[in-house]
């Protein structure tokens, strides 16, 4: 395998996950029927996933000196990912994110405390330029400063880099970012916040699709959990991938398992069609285990999944 180096610009969120018999109503106190840490943050998920099959990961992320971040930091290095642009606060706290997982749905509900995320900035960046400089893929979303992703993605464009910009939590965005991108991929809560159009059914999907495209993208992607992914290219119509019916254990970072995979099969210079099948079948896979990144499949477990 020719190797394929890919950067993530972005997250890093130690979970705190709760299981309960029904996601709570407001004012509810549930008893759950367990607790458990794990390794989180949308942006390094996708980058653990995107190591398990195979890739040179870089991450530039922003942790507290604090424990989760001790943790994460470890944790970088057991996953086999290049830690040379992990950097430290001083005086904010590691990201947090809290999640309630429904033991019989396996949905989930996610409350972000981003903490030292909220502090990486342009300047970060551009001390890790030699990391996006050198990837073929180079991967951002919206839980860290508009600022450090733009300017990564600024980087990327004068390198040939192939960005793909993830859109979570949604916000408004500028059109310079839209233009830079490559991939946009949100999911369809997110992209109907950005179009402003409600997604109900197939049709209404590849409709957000192309209004979305005409952002500035070159490609769209909306995944739309256990009914697949929308797919439109500049010039194309917009296509479906229907996935795999399974029984959802635990649908936590699914949507990140896809994005890490996407990268890895685009890195590969897979066509966009076979890349969004695979990145279902392996998103598919990681809903039928419990966790986030633990969730995630290695290389040598899906190698089927890996042949072109």
């Amino acid at each position: 395998m020719s190797e394929i180096r890919i950067c993530m610009v972005g997250s890093a969120m130690t979970d705190l996950i709760a299981r309960v018999p029904r996601l709570p109503a407001p004012g509810e106190t549930l008893i759950g029927s367990s607790f458990r840490i794990g390794f989180g943050g949308k942006g390094s998920n996708q980058a653990v996933m995107a190591a398990r099959l195979g890739a040179k990961v870089s991450v530039v992320v922003k942790l507290g000196k604090d424990v989760f971040g001790e943790n994460y930091l470890q944790n970088y290095k057991d996953q086999g990912i290049n830690t040379d642009f992990v950097f430290f606060d001083e005086d904010r706290s590691s990201g947090v994110a809290p999640i309630t997982v429904d033991d019989t749905s396996g949905q989930n509900s996610i409350v972000i405390v981003p903490g030292a995320n909220d502090s990486l900035c342009s300047e970060d960046v551009q001390k890790a330029k030699s990391a996006i400089t050198e990837a073929h893929v180079v991967i951002c979303q919206l839980e860290t400063p508009l600022e450090a992703s733009l300017e990564a993605f600024k980087i990327a464009r004068e390198n040939q880099a192939l960005t793909i910009l993830n859109p979570a939590p949604a916000r408004d965005l500028p059109d310079e970012i839209l233009e830079l991108t490559d991939i946009f991929a949100p999911n369809e809560v997110e992209a109907a916040m950005l179009s402003g159009q409600s997604i109900e059914k197939l049709e209404d999907a590849k409709q957000v699709a192309q209004a979305l495209l005409k952002r500035g993208p070159k490609h769209v992607i909306i995944t739309l959990g256990d009914k697949g992914a929308v797919f439109v290219s500049q010039g194309g119509e917009a296509k479906v991938h229907q996935a795999e019916q399974v029984k959802a254990v635990d649908t936590t970072g699914a949507g990140d398992a896809f994005v890490g995979s996407l990268a890895y099969f685009l890195g590969a210079d897979w066509a966009l069609e076979k890349a969004v099948a695979r990145a279902c079948d392996l998103a598919t896979l990681s809903v039928q285990k419990p966790g986030t990144q633990t969730s995630y499949p290695y290389r040598k477990e899906v190698l089927n999944l890996l042949e072109g």
